[in-house]
């Protein structure tokens, strides 16, 4: 997908399809860096091939892991050196991937040389001191630019480890990239979080991939602490589920339309916070069905506007925003001030693309008020952020005119999102 812009034909019946999205990044992202660790070989399949983790497994590369992809069958193979990493004099470069940024860091600070961990100018923008200043109080040497943000400096001699207090209300990745390289910390890792912490889910499947490896992480049951003791991973023939977060644009699409999708793959077991955007569609008047094999949702005839807490599955807020402009009523989501940080300021930019359209949509500090009402052609501004692109595009399978600027930002998790939203139409 090399256009500069597209623009999405609606659809003339409503969704009936059983589709499975690419492989979760989430888990990808976590078990590429948690199998270079390993003494030995483990298999990752199932895996996402996507911008976020090449630049994931090249940046282990430069490392000295060895990391083997075969994209035909969704598998990276990896050799890990057991924690043993590589000089390398060249920048470890990670686009714009923050999850690669936030696990990397951690990792590169357990080897003995100097290392400068860079991006896109859009990365040089995305707050990382949170995670610099636990490693450096953990015996570390990272130094941020003076913003906060990368490029990263860090002068790696391995890391003590021990106790920390570190803030929950930033990103849950600081947490999970500290945990994940834990075990390699010589006192391991006692973490205690202050305030609420968001994004819980995806400290379980931080801890639901490292135990895949041989490592347990205690979780305390209200999320207040972690525990990594110190010790090692061990090889494993690891399997990704299909994302969730990216389930959530084909389940919208039914939602919107009235129609029919069923997901495989993603059941009552997957530990993916974000599968828990299709229990807000419930709410909003949609049949859900779930399995342990597969979630099926059924758009109604009217869709309810709701007001939700979105902070721990904010990477469907997106999504909800552009199902939200065929609701009944408004709708309103709180809690999720932290993605003002993300690929953009995500609560800015949906209400700025939504009035672009014509919708009335207002900002709020912690999220947005969005009335529903019919559209106007227009060209959305998608500021090379994935979601914005994919959750904008489900506007269109409605309305005509809508058209998404710069298409190809969806590479970074769903390189063949367009692909598949053509397919809903047979």
């Amino acid at each position: 997908m090399r256009e500069d812009s597209i623009t999405i034909q609606p659809l003339t019946r409503p969704v009936n399809a059983t589709v499975t999205p690419p492989g979760s990044k989430s888990y990808t992202n976590r078990a590429l860096p948690i199998a270079a660790l390993v003494e030995g070989v483990s298999v990752i399949s199932g895996a996402l091939f996507s911008d976020d983790t090449r630049y994931m497994a090249q940046a282990l590369r430069q490392l000295g892991i060895g990391v083997l992809e075969d994209e035909a069958t969704q598998t990276f193979t990896v050799t890990g050196t057991g924690g043993s990493l590589r000089p390398s004099s060249e920048v470890l470069f990670i686009g714009n991937s923050g999850t690669s940024a936030r696990f990397l860091t951690p990792l590169v600070a357990l080897g003995s040389s100097e290392y400068v961990i860079d991006g896109v100018p859009a990365m040089r923008k995305r707050p990382i001191a949170s995670l610099t200043d636990a490693l450096n109080a953990l015996g570390g040497n990272v130094t941020a630019s003076d913003t906060g943000c990368p490029p990263l400096q860090i002068h790696a001699r391995g890391i003590r480890g021990g106790r920390y207090a570190i803030r929950g209300d930033l990103s849950s990745q600081y947490l999970s990239g500290l945990l994940m390289s834990a075990p390699y910390f010589a006192q391991g890792l006692e973490l205690s979080v202050i305030g609420e912490l968001v994004s819980k889910p995806y400290l379980q499947v931080t801890g639901q991939t490292m135990q895949a490896f041989g490592v347990p992480l205690e979780i305390a049951s209200d999320f207040s602490s972690f525990a990594v003791a110190a010790g090692r991973y061990s090889p494993a023939s690891y399997h990704v589920e299909p994302d969730a977060s990216a389930a959530s644009y084909l389940f919208g699409s039914a939602a919107i339309t009235g129609g029919r999708v069923t997901v495989p793959g993603l059941g009552t077991q997957s530990l993916q916070g974000d599968l828990d955007f299709v229990r807000v569609l419930e709410r909003m008047g949609c049949e859900v069905t779930m399995s342990a094999a597969q979630t099926t949702v059924v758009g109604p005839a009217t869709l309810r506007g709701v007001t939700v807490d979105m902070s721990q599955i904010s990477d469907t807020a997106q999504t909800l925003a552009a199902v939200a402009v065929f609701a009944d009523g408004p709708t309103r989501v709180t809690g999720i001030s932290f993605i003002r940080g993300k690929e953009t300021d995500r609560v800015r930019a949906v209400v700025t693309e939504l009035q672009r359209l014509g919708i009335d949509a207002i900002e709020e500090a912690d999220g947005f008020v969005i009335q529903p009402g019919l559209t106007r052609a227009a060209a959305v501004q998608t500021y090379d952020d994935h979601r914005m692109a994919m959750s904008f595009a489900l506007i269109g399978l409605r309305y005509e005119g809508v058209t998404i600027l710069e298409p190809a930002c969806v590479g970074k998790t769903f390189p063949a999102y367009w692909d598949v939203l053509e397919s809903l139409r047979s």
